[in-house]
């Protein structure tokens, strides 16, 4: 991760979270931080769901004092300037697994960036001649965890001169709340069109509206989006499932 003056983004975030954990667990003070950001972005751009996810997020902040809550757009800031900075990484979730928060139970275990890289490369010329035969390429990953894979994906396809946010379709999906909301968050400020959706893609593989958050530049690429939508037998081609490493 890049450095911002003498601290790392990663020991800059760090240090600021720990002011959200005195009072709570770090697994709490994640998953409400991750709830506010994800909501505040939302609530942006997508009308249609902007009172339900506004109550999720007033609900969210009154747990919270004004000077927390200003540790929390201090840490949105973090995540977009590290982003911006070095697009070529999962900023959240290496942190999620620095700070020792992954569920055990769900078994989540995180791929490395680097080898993510490597699984989105071999596949990249796959979506190029999807993307020559339909105009566009849709890439799912129906266990995102954090969305290392779909990061990767988008910046393969950029170092190879590919216009990811007009000619890719990103679907990601993970039955863990917190963990699609971190993949969210992270494709929305990529640019990323598409959307995450948030259930059991074995039981639920199309949740309903309620549980799909629409990123940003859908507004963008609307016409995309439709498009997407309405082909009923349209084939995904799954970028790579995550993973558990040895």
């Amino acid at each position: 991760m890049k450095k911002a003056g003498k601290k790392s983004y990663a020991q800059q975030f760090q240090e600021v979270f720990k002011n959200l954990c005195r009072t709570r667990s770090p697994l709490r003070a994640w998953s409400d931080s991750i709830t506010m950001i994800a909501c505040a972005i939302s609530n942006s751009v997508d009308e249609e769901m902007f009172d339900q996810r506004e109550q999720l997020y007033m609900h969210t902040i009154q747990k919270y004092s004004k000077d927390e809550l200003n540790d929390v757009a201090h840490l949105f800031a973090i995540i977009v300037n590290a982003l911006k900075d070095d697009p070529e990484q999962d900023f959240l979730g290496t942190l999620y697994s620095t700070l020792g928060l992954t569920n055990k139970q769900l078994g989540q275990v995180f791929t490395p960036y680097h080898i993510a890289e490597l699984m989105a490369r071999l596949v990249h010329e796959k979506y190029i001649a999807i993307i020559n035969e339909k105009g566009f390429a849709a890439v799912a990953d129906p266990c995102c965890g954090a969305g290392v894979m779909l990061i990767a994906t988008a910046n393969v396809a950029r170092k190879n001169d590919v216009n990811y946010q007009s000619h890719m379709f990103f679907y990601a999906q993970d039955i863990d709340f917190t963990v699609a909301m971190m993949c969210y968050i992270s494709l929305s400020l990529l640019g990323c069109t598409g959307y995450v959706g948030v259930g059991n893609t074995l039981t639920d593989p199309r949740p309903s509206r309620e549980n799909l958050w629409y990123m940003p530049m859908n507004m963008i690429q609307g016409k995309l989006l439709k498009k997407f939508l309405s082909q009923d037998d349209v084939v995904i081609e799954e970028t790579c499932q995550r993973k558990s490493s040895p």
